[in-house]
């Protein structure tokens, strides 16, 4: 029997994020964020294989030990190369790697875009529905560089478009009660 491919990345990601949590109050288990953004794209149509293997994958080698190596050999060199595509360089200061994403976002190619865009709504939501302790200026701050990252990444998914659009208008909202 041959192992889904989908199946071995929860299981590898799951592995490799296994005492990692989520920033709040809740600290649910980090491994929850790839396989939404993962089941996100499955509810808006994607079911390219090695798209939803990447999605699962794409904190691996930016939070953990995970390497291009080991996803290559363990997945395929394509999905690698979709991991490494959204993959911030950690030795650089954060605010350079915020900036990297919105520079580098239109550059990126078509399945990135569409993980990178899943990325967004999914943490917008759980910036939103969380318990953080996040000040509600700060958390508008993360809407407004989310909304110029995924711009670079417009007009690959007008699902996803819309689902953004939609997650942002919810998001500016809620925050508007806060402030």
């Amino acid at each position: 029997m041959t192992i889904n491919p989908i199946i071995k990345a929860a299981v590898y990601a799951s592995e490799k994020h296994k005492y990692q949590r989520r920033k709040g109050f809740n600290q649910v288990p980090y491994i929850n964020h790839p396989l939404k953004v993962a089941n996100l794209l499955s509810e808006y149509g994607e079911n390219n294989e090695d798209l939803l293997v990447a999605a699962i994958l794409h904190d691996v080698i930016e939070d953990t030990d995970a390497t291009a190596e080991e996803i290559s050999g363990f997945f395929n060199p394509h999905v690698s190369e979709l991991v490494l595509e959204i993959t911030d360089d950690k030795d650089l200061p954060y605010a350079v790697r915020k900036e990297l994403q919105v520079k580098n976002a239109p550059s990126l190619s078509a399945d990135a875009k569409k993980i990178k865009i899943a990325d967004k709504i999914c943490n917008i939501e759980d910036i939103l529905n969380y318990p953080l302790d996040w000040s509600p200026e700060r958390k508008l701050s993360y809407l407004e560089w989310a909304e110029e990252v995924v711009a670079g990444c417009r007009n690959i998914s007008p699902e996803l478009d819309k689902a953004f659009d939609t997650t942002m208008k919810e998001g500016y909202e809620k925050l508007q009660n806060e402030l």
